[in-house]
């Protein structure tokens, strides 16, 4: 099981990065603070781990419609990391 699934880059975000230090993941469902803190840093090898913030994102109700009618659902449950550093930085475009 990965307890990283992958980094989230939104323009709140990446102001979050450049202002406070602070990263975002999404996360495995049941990964504990100090699980990701381990993560991160056995993947990122150059970066020290100050704090780990973790929220539980709910589920949205969503809908469309089509040629058969309205069609509805929910989104999933997922849960994300803020990571803040305390020293180094993480690039995330140079994996790709």
């Amino acid at each position: 099981m990965s307890i990283l699934i992958q980094p989230l880059i939104t323009e709140k975000l990446t102001r979050l990065q450049e202002q406070h230090q602070q990263y975002a993941f999404e996360v495995h469902r049941s990964a504990t603070k100090p699980e990701i803190r381990r993560a991160i840093e056995e993947r990122y090898p150059e970066v020290k781990v100050k704090k780990v913030n973790t929220i539980i994102v709910p589920s949205k109700p969503k809908g469309r419609f089509t040629k058969s009618g309205f069609v509805n659902g929910r989104s999933r449950v997922w849960k994300k990391a803020i990571v803040t550093l305390k020293e180094g930085e993480i690039d995330f475009f140079s994996e790709i």
